[in-house]
């Protein structure tokens, strides 16, 4: 299903867990777009594709490269898509601001405090940051 989940554009997520005995199981009912067509939801703005190769600095890339892993790693543990972990946008800005610590961590946009719970230590564990 992650592998399904990757190559498509996720728009909503339903899950339910259906109890009957022995028999019980969960339910997905999951509202995509494949990928590939390109389409984009009416009403929604298409954004460019950005480069953070070109974007960072050879060391940043580095840094934003394992940060990704981490992010891929821990997505499949959760079955969810990794932009719900943190965005491309803000793995890109924990690396160029540096971050080594949890209120650092929380002056990123989008950052919250259920994110900082959730994956703050993970996070600041592959940068070198405190905890």
């Amino acid at each position: 299903m992650n592998r399904f989940l990757r190559s498509h554009r996720v728009l909503a997520v339903k899950k339910e867990f259906v109890v009957d005995g022995e028999n019980s199981f969960w339910t997905f009912c999951i509202e995509y777009l494949d990928a590939v067509s390109g389409s984009v939801p009416v009403g929604s703005v298409a954004r460019p594709k950005v480069d953070y190769k070109e974007q960072l600095q050879p060391d940043e890339f580095l840094v934003f490269s394992r940060l990704r892993e981490w992010r891929r790693r821990v997505a499949d543990e959760e079955a969810v898509p990794v932009y719900t972990i943190f965005t491309n946008g803000q793995l890109a800005e924990i690396v160029t601001k540096k971050v080594a610590s949890k209120s650092a961590l929380g002056s990123i946009i989008g950052v919250g405090e259920a994110r900082l719970t959730k994956y703050g230590d993970g996070l600041l564990s592959v940068i070198g940051g405190d905890k």
